[in-house]
């Protein structure tokens, strides 16, 4: 059987979208992907249809370093809403309990919070995207199938009470930073477990996602706005540099010569990884005074292997 082609055109960057509240997160990609017309794409982290912001759209050759941005530590802005149990510790499921809020205190939130900050265990949410034997646990979740899962370390580094709003279901706004890997519906049920009366999340924005914040984004009515009677190659611009996400790695420099044995994947010896650098370190490659050419990892003689390579076009 003959491979499939992408099609569209080979464009390399990463869009930071608004992600709009209603998408799922690959329905937002696939609407920039046509766009820029691109034949190739990638997000760097699932948010929830519910959750709007921060959503890098890598296209191109940038889907390579996606994971970087996978790995990266997440901001968010939620409200928490105390006294209300639902099947997805989120506003989209159904309730399960109700309970009156009224009685508990904005002291016993920050007494409960106490417990969530720094290097945690949690057990990620039935509606997450974990495969368990190949199938999204939402998907296990939908059909009423609930399976055992493995709590996970994350480490919460902020976790501030920016406003809270009492009542039998009562509002807590909070702003979090975390780990890769952090649920904050997870957040908001264990919070409402320890404080006794339930909760779950009924807004989320991610306003920061590794090297980018919300206010560098753009709106997909924006993007659309701006994609009426242009070629798809006139939005070039509004992409960020593809090796970004890598950006805090040190960066090597490699002659024409040299670097044309790396590009066909061969460790490559580098004068400044040998001195500067330390045996598994990630370092960004560029050729001397141009373009990226992917990243790739100390070696223990000072060289450097590639592990992930830009095909030029």
């Amino acid at each position: 059987m003959a491979r499939r082609r992408n099609r569209g055109r080979p464009v390399n960057g990463i869009f930071l979208l608004d992600k709009p509240q209603g998408l799922s997160s690959n329905q937002a990609l696939q609407r920039v992907k046509n766009i820029f017309d691109a034949n190739k794409a990638g997000h760097t982290g699932a948010l929830d249809p519910l959750a709007t912001g921060v959503l890098p759209i890598c296209l191109g050759e940038a889907t390579k370093f996606s994971q970087f941005l996978l790995d990266a530590d997440k901001h968010y802005l939620s409200t928490f809403t105390l006294g209300v149990t639902t099947e997805t510790g989120d506003s989209e499921g159904a309730v399960v309990v109700e309970q009156d809020a009224s009685a508990i205190t904005l002291q016993q939130i920050e007494i409960a919070i106490e417990d969530f900050r720094g290097e945690i265990q949690q057990i990620p949410s039935m509606y997450s995207a974990l495969k368990h034997n190949g199938q999204p646990l939402y998907k296990l979740a939908r059909q009423g199938i609930e399976v055992e899962r493995e709590a996970r370390t994350i480490t919460v580094f902020n976790y501030q009470i920016l406003d809270y709003r009492p009542g039998p279901q009562a509002q807590l706004d909070v702003q979090v930073h975390v780990s890769k890997g952090t649920y904050v519906r997870s957040l908001a049920e264990d919070l409402g477990k320890a404080l006794g009366c339930g909760a779950h999340v009924s807004a989320l924005r991610r306003n920061i996602a590794g090297p980018f914040s919300d206010t560098e984004i753009i709106t997909l009515p924006e993007l659309q706005a701006m994609a009426e009677n242009v070629e798809p190659s006139d939005l070039d611009h509004l992409l960020k540099p593809m090796d970004i996400p890598v950006a805090d790695r040190m960066a090597v420099e490699l002659s024409e010569t040299v670097a044309a044995y790396f590009q066909l994947g061969q460790a490559v010896m580098s004068s400044q990884a040998f001195r500067d650098g330390q045996e598994g370190d990630i370092v960004r490659v560029f050729r001397e005074g141009g373009s990226f050419l992917g990243v790739a990892t100390v070696t223990e003689d000072g060289k450097i292997a590639p592990k992930r390579l830009v095909v030029e076009t």
